[in-house]
């Protein structure tokens, strides 16, 4: 492998062989077809994807760790023989979480690195920002980084969103605060976008509207300091309940304020900003900006204890779970240099699944490889794909999302030790069954179906 950094960002570019998975990879070279000599970004031998991720920006902390996660699977298929003779060249820019930037490094991955497709990007406001020329230029926009419920329209065919659409999260989340929290005032604190929007929508389907008593957003394009009058104003307003659609710098940057003024209500808080190993060190190294004294910045791990999220796969903290051991190893074998920063969490957990969904992805789509072929593919197919979620995959011809279902948990931690201030955190205890619901009107209702198991051949040679 090797990295350059340019003017464009940083660039990893991944020149290893393409591999064994639980399923049928052909391990031999295939002779070039005629799909594959008129694909762009296809040989008989390769095959080159990017993306565009927030390396640097307010959505850095945490995020930054999901494309070199990709990059361990995409190394670690490469390593066993290809996708049908095919390695996989990835290509990350970093765009800053600045849709300007976005729309900059995406033509750049278009129109000069001669990308395949575009698999992973991240972010609502980035990614909506190319949605248009990625399918005017008929390139797969696959199983983007954000839950928008805009990834799923039929005026972008070759749209495609992975994690739960934020309605369905918004859904979940509010039946559990309308069960449990019941009699308590709500507030809300969003990102003023897609993302805010669409989770507020759930939340909005769910609670009843006369318990809503404030809605506070925040601007991510400007978020540089604490969110202290968006606290202040859900505290006086007598806000008991929290329900927060925010990255994770921005939930830091509301708990703490929050923590000074003695408001300490529920927090109800989506998955996206609710990774507690992320969340953890941003509320100590914000702390610590802000002057706090040591015992403070020790302190202020605990914020997260008691802290309501949602998760639609098994969390790191979970080892004996087969697919975080087999995560473990992936990482550790083919990033060690991220294992050994980061570990094994959300975000890296996160990574290593999409990747194995789109390399699903491009075997489905056969040999003769084309853009339409790879589509078609995961309309066909993709709700029988493998992975560590809790519910299926939901593709189809007219469906563009990947999971519509979660378990609501708790997250818990240890007593802060003396070199981790943020704490050592456990994970989440569930404390509701897997659900599942969808973006319109239809009912929040327990899942009954399999959870599947990672392939043997996966664990086998992980």
């Amino acid at each position: 492998m090797s990295y350059r950094k340019s003017t464009s960002g940083w660039r990893w570019t991944r020149a290893l062989v393409a591999g064994a998975m639980g399923i049928t990879l052909a391990t031999t070279v295939l002779s070039a077809t005629a799909g594959a000599a008129s694909t762009p970004g296809v040989t008989s031998s390769s095959v080159n994807i990017g993306a565009t991720v927030p390396l640097t920006g307010p959505a850095a902390p945490g995020y930054s760790e999901i494309a070199p996660a990709m990059g361990a699977l995409f190394s670690w298929v490469n390593a066993h023989g290809g996708v049908n003779g095919r390695k996989i060249n990835y290509t990350y820019l970093d765009d800053g979480y600045n849709p300007a930037n976005t729309a900059t490094q995406t033509r750049k991955l278009v129109l000069q690195d001669n990308i395949f497709a575009d698999v992973g990007s991240l972010g609502t406001p980035t990614q909506a920002a190319v949605q248009g020329f990625l399918n005017s230029q008929k390139v797969p926009q696959l199983f983007i980084e954000s839950g928008c419920n805009c990834w799923s329209n039929s005026k972008f065919p070759g749209s495609s969103g992975w994690q739960p659409p934020y309605t369905v999260e918004g859904k979940i989340l509010g039946a559990y605060i309308k069960s449990s929290f019941a009699g308590k005032k709500v507030g809300y604190l969003f990102q003023a976008d897609e993302f805010g929007q669409d989770f507020v929508k759930g939340l909005d389907q769910e609670l009843p509207a006369a318990s809503v008593v404030s809605r506070q957003n925040y601007d991510v394009a400007t978020l540089a300091g604490p969110l202290s009058n968006q606290m202040a104003a859900l505290k006086a307003a007598g806000a008991q309940v929290v329900a927060m659609a925010t990255i994770p710098a921005a939930t830091a940057l509301a708990m703490l304020p929050a923590a000074v003024i003695g408001y300490s209500p529920q927090y109800v808080v989506s998955n996206v900003g609710a990774d507690a190993p992320t969340v953890g060190p941003l509320l100590s190294a914000f702390a610590q900006k802000g002057g706090a004294t040591a015992a403070q910045v020790a302190a202020v791990g605990g914020l997260l204890n008691g802290v309501i999220t949602d998760a639609y796969f098994s969390p790191e903290s979970n080892v004996s779970n087969p697919w975080v051991q087999v995560e473990k190893k992936l990482l550790a074998k083919y990033a060690p240099s991220l294992y050994a920063k980061s570990g094994l969490d959300g975000n890296t957990q996160y990574g290593i699944a999409l990747a194995y969904t789109f390399v699903q992805a491009l075997q489905a789509a056969g040999k003769n490889l084309t853009r339409a072929g790879l589509l078609a593919a995961i309309a066909k197919s993709g709700k029988s794909f493998v992975t560590p979620g809790f519910v299926p995959l939901s593709y189809s011809s007219s469906v563009h999302y990947g999971f519509q279902g979660a378990e609501v948990i708790k997250l818990s931690s240890t007593a802060p030790p003396a070199v981790t201030p943020s704490g050592s955190w456990i994970g989440g205890t569930a404390v509701s069954p897997v659900e599942v619901t969808n973006v319109g009107s239809g009912p929040v209702k327990k899942y009954t179906g399999k959870i599947s198991a990672p392939p043997k051949s996966l664990s086998k040679s992980a």
